[in-house]
C-alpha cells in the first residue's frame, strides 16, 4: 500500500468541478427567477 502524507492531495479537479457546479446553480437560479417574473407580468 502506498504511503500517504496528510495534506498532499491534489484538489485542482475537485475545485474545477465545484466551481462548475456553483456557476451552473447560479445561472439556473437566475433563469428560474426571470421565468417567474415573465410569467407574473404576462398573467398579471
Amino acid at each position: 500500500m502506498a504511503e500517504h502524507e496528510h495534506g498532499t492531495m491534489d484538489y485542482s479537479a475537485q475545485e474545477k468541478t465545484y466551481n462548475g457546479f456553483v456557476k451552473f446553480a447560479t445561472r439556473t437560479g437566475i433563469v428560474i427567477i426571470v421565468a417567474l417574473i415573465v410569467l407574473t407580468l404576462v398573467n398579471g
